[in-house]
């Protein structure tokens, strides 16, 4: 028996669950009490949060760098990555996501999904 397996991805507005295609996303990424966080929002509330947050920027002192709270390097030969994976991990699962018809840049974040795939199947 064969059997077709697909994959299918959808791009989902994190905030009200629309449905979009992949170029009509946008990745937000801001800090907030010392954590920082990643959003996907369609256009219209990214615009959206550009609003609320706003008066919160203009009010705001820019902090340039990151003095005494940033990422200590790995003392065991690893990088900081920043998904507590080595810089080798991330090339294998990169590899092996192109193996797996799953659609993943040459750089930059690794989808959440994506990790969970490769770590399933490992």
């Amino acid at each position: 028996m064969a059997r077709n397996v697909q994959t299918i991805i959808e791009f989902v507005d994190d905030l009200d669950g629309t449905v979009v295609d992949e170029g009509d996303i946008n990745t937000v990424a801001f800090s907030y009490n010392g954590k920082s966080y990643e959003i996907d929002l369609t256009d219209k509330n990214a615009a959206k949060f550009d609003k609320a947050i706003q008066p919160f920027v203009d009010a705001a002192a820019e902090v340039k760098g990151q003095r005494g709270r940033g990422r200590k390097a790995a003392s065991d030969g690893r990088s900081n990555t920043g998904s507590g994976r080595s810089k080798d991990q991330l090339a294998a699962i990169r590899e092996w996501a192109g193996k797996n018809n799953y659609d993943v840049s040459p750089r930059g974040r690794i989808r959440a999904e994506i990790l969970d795939a490769f770590d399933a199947a490992h």
